[in-house]
């Protein structure tokens, strides 16, 4: 293992924290499970996808990580939206979310899951491929909801499990290849514009 790393990468905690979670509740969307799963999902959002993301952004400002603190913070709030509005529902703490205002919470978490892509073509294709697949399922479901087309919903489900596993791959990749010292498992070049700077290649270890 290398000796002198002064921080450690908090990059592959925050994807597997997304990643795990994404896949449980995907399956839900995609029809393979049932609600039960998705109870199980609640305390998990809140534990591992929500909690540990956000621990994770944290640690990404102390290194100075502009793209990893917005990315991890973010959708680790995103968690915790998720894990509150399932338990105050069912508390009857809040009305019913309709369809189509899920609908289009789910559409602008698309639209600003589009713009942190466009920052992975300065990092790796591995990254470059989580957020593209997250913008696609987060626009599937939520105009699925808006319009109320079952076949949407199930088709983001779907594309959420591949989500999720390719940041469970990148996370892999992240800790095999810090404990090898080298590039044991690949995640692709910069995806535009060449070579990674110090900076860039911090943001994708």
């Amino acid at each position: 293992m290398p000796a002198d790393t002064e921080f450690g990468n908090p990059a592959p905690l925050g994807l597997v924290g997304f990643g795990l979670t994404t896949v449980l509740l995907s399956l839900v969307n995609a029809g393979i499970f049932g609600s039960s799963l998705e109870m199980a999902v609640v305390p998990l959002a809140i534990a591992y996808g929500g909690s540990i993301q956000l621990f994770a952004g944290l640690l990404e400002y102390r290194n100075g990580n502009t793209f990893g603190t917005v990315a991890f913070t973010s959708y680790g709030a995103f968690w915790w939206w998720f894990a509150l509005l399932v338990l105050f529902e069912s508390s009857g703490l809040i009305k019913t979310v309709s369809p189509s205002a899920l609908g289009i919470a789910f559409i602008m978490w698309g639209i600003f899951t589009t713009y942190m892509w466009i920052g992975t073509f300065k990092l790796n294709w591995g990254l470059w491929s989580v957020f593209i697949t997250l913008a696609i399922t987060f626009y599937l479901l939520g105009f699925g909801n808006l319009l109320g087309i079952g076949a949407l919903v199930t088709a983001g489900g779907w594309v959420g499990i591949l989500t999720g596993l390719l940041a469970m791959y990148v996370s892999f990749a992240e800790v095999v290849n810090w404990c090898f010292d080298g590039d044991v498992i690949p995640v692709g070049g910069v995806p535009y514009g060449g070579s990674t700077t110090e900076r860039q290649t911090r943001t994708a270890d």
